[in-house]
């Protein structure tokens, strides 16, 4: 899975759930379940996150969300540093993106030709 991360120093917990998309109690927990998570402390106590975190939070969401590993299972997984590999899921899902793409335009020139003949 990839992902767009914006550059910048400092991403706001709001602004990683947005990339995430999951809700920012989702990241405070995993703060909790993985030690590599540690957000830095603005001087209002709000979280930090650098880019090296954002990565890693998305990386857990695609272990737990996408591959259906367990905490304890991402956890490991994270420890051992293994990376993640492209499924052919992925690149299925964009092959199928393309298809249904070139189906639209093949649906929309057939409505013209319809539409021409009445």
């Amino acid at each position: 899975m990839t992902f767009d991360i914006p550059d910048k120093l400092y991403f706001k917990i709001g602004e990683v759930s947005k990339l995430a998309r999951v809700a920012p109690h989702v990241i405070r927990y995993w703060e909790s379940e993985f030690e590599q998570i540690k957000p830095k402390r603005a001087t209002s106590n709000q979280r930090l996150y650098r880019r090296e975190d954002v990565e890693l939070i998305l990386k857990i969401k695609t272990l737990l969300h996408g591959k259906g590993y367990t905490i304890a299972g991402a956890r490991k997984f994270i420890k051992s540093g293994e990376e993640l590999e492209e499924d052919a899921e992925v690149l299925t899902l964009t092959n199928a993106s393309e298809r249904l793409s070139k189906l639209k335009s093949d649906l929309l020139r057939l409505y013209e030709l319809l539409e021409q003949k009445k």
